[in-house]
């Protein structure tokens, strides 16, 4: 629930701008208006470190200008732009470069628009499926409960032809979007991890137990369902802490929800510009970011990253997919990177 909500005038012209307004006028919640996001400047707080905290409980309720999507490889060939920030407080997000210095959540009500553009992405590659990404910039499901962009998404999808609909989250608050007209078009996928690395680098975010009942619930609604277990991260007893993840998830997951389930494995990374603003935001963190002893790995836009050196990320990856393929023989993994 955010503490402080800015509007975009624009944004009152349209029906979910408005439905907003009169939700959060209602609410114990500071409204105020600005003419841009870009133009916020005076969020609370004596210093940066409490401004930052600050914008993690701010959204601003705004229009998406830019209707060019973003490509989204290898989930999907485009993102689907519904939202922008997070509030969770995941040390080692990529976030945090991205929107390192307006960490302030958005939400987009021009809707129509962005489905408008999704329609024409599908019409140029039809009769291929287009798949498309709703979490590339966003823990969407985190703000849904207030806005049902995503749910209008789902049922969006619900009745293409060509397009399917992709995202991920770490919270467990799901049961508004458990009656959405999905017909199967919508992978839903949690974000899991080793108990390590949830309890030192995942603050703000639900615990595994309720991110898997929720997965179950979404399951039970017949939504395809998926994990992505990002970032696999090579802390002290990692091969146990991934081997409990993975029993958990099987003795909790009943076998017939499990047909069609998919995994997505991440290795942990970060570039240069990102462990500046992690060490800024959170000074006392653990996570691990010795340049000496990674890999440097080329990536878009000419920023590198740093990933595990390549006999590493062999045994990461062969170990996390053992588990799988022991607990989980019909599941598919869709990609290790």
């Amino acid at each position: 629930m955010p503490q402080l909500v800015y509007f975009e005038p624009r944004a009152l012209e349209y029906p979910l701008g408005k439905e907003l307004f009169e939700k959060f006028s209602q609410m114990e919640v500071e409204i105020r208006e600005t003419t841009s996001h870009n133009q916020i400047r005076d969020l609370p707080g004596d210093n940066d470190f409490q401004k930052y905290r600050t914008a993690k409980s701010t959204l601003v309720v705004g229009i998406r200008k830019t209707l060019k999507f973003d490509s989204s490889k290898p989930s999907a060939e485009y993102a689907i732009p519904l939202a922008t920030g997070c509030m969770g407080h995941c040390h080692y997000c990529y976030l945090q470069t991205t929107l390192g210095s307006k960490p302030y959540l958005r939400t987009y009500v021009n809707l129509e628009d962005i489905f408008g553009q999704a329609e024409k992405y599908m019409y140029e590659r039809a009769p291929e499926i287009t798949r498309f990404e709703a979490s590339c910039t966003s823990d969407i499901v985190g703000i849904d409960h207030l806005t049902h962009s995503l749910k209008k998404a789902v049922e969006f999808f619900g009745q293409s032809e060509h397009g399917l609909l992709r995202f991920t989250t770490k919270y467990h608050h799901v049961d508004h979007l458990l009656d959405a007209a999905h017909n199967g078009h919508t992978r839903f996928r949690f974000s899991v991890n080793s108990h390590y690395v949830i309890k030192n680098f995942e603050l703000g975010t639900s615990p595994l137990e309720k991110r898997i009942e929720a997965a179950i619930k979404v399951a039970e609604a017949g939504y395809p369902l998926g994990f992505i277990v990002a970032p696999l991260y090579l802390h002290k007893d990692w091969e146990a802490g991934y081997r409990e993840l993975f029993e958990i998830l099987e003795s909790s997951i009943p076998k017939h929800l499990t047909e069609n389930m998919t995994f997505e494995l991440i290795q942990h990374r970060f570039t240069k510009p990102a462990k500046k603003v992690i060490e800024k935001n959170y000074p006392k963190s653990k996570l691990e970011m010795n340049e000496e002893e990674r890999k440097y790995k080329w990536g878009r836009y000419g920023i590198g990253k740093y990933v595990y050196q390549d006999d590493q990320a062999t045994r990461l990856r062969e170990t996390v997919e053992e588990y799988i393929e022991t607990m989980f023989p019909k599941a598919k993994v869709e990609y290790f990177t």
